[in-house]
């Protein structure tokens, strides 16, 4: 059974999860984060959504990961693409 990680904490779990993901995917400090959530309604301190960092950040990490895997494992048709490349061979550069 996995360890909820909005255990012993008295704010809702959705709170929690905007703060973390606002704070990891966009490149605000934690005050930012503070202001933004008091601007929707939500008095926070900083310290809070460190906390919050700290203690779900790997959670939400680990969740992601999981996801991306498996949707990478379902799609077998992967498609890349080489764009110029150039090769060395004894010293004369080829275009291929």
């Amino acid at each position: 059974m996995a360890k909820n990680p909005f255990r012993y904490f008295k704010t809702s779990p959705e709170f929690i999860q905007l703060a973390v993901m606002m704070y990891v995917r966009f490149p605000l400090s934690l005050r930012n984060v503070e202001d933004l959530l008091h601007e929707r309604g939500i008095d926070i301190c900083q310290e809070s959504v460190r906390l919050w960092v700290d203690r779900s950040g790997p959670v939400f990490a680990g969740k992601i990961r999981t996801k991306r895997a498996s949707y990478m494992r379902q799609h077998t048709q992967w498609q890349w693409h080489l764009d110029e490349v150039f090769v060395k061979i004894n010293g004369v550069q080829h275009y291929l």
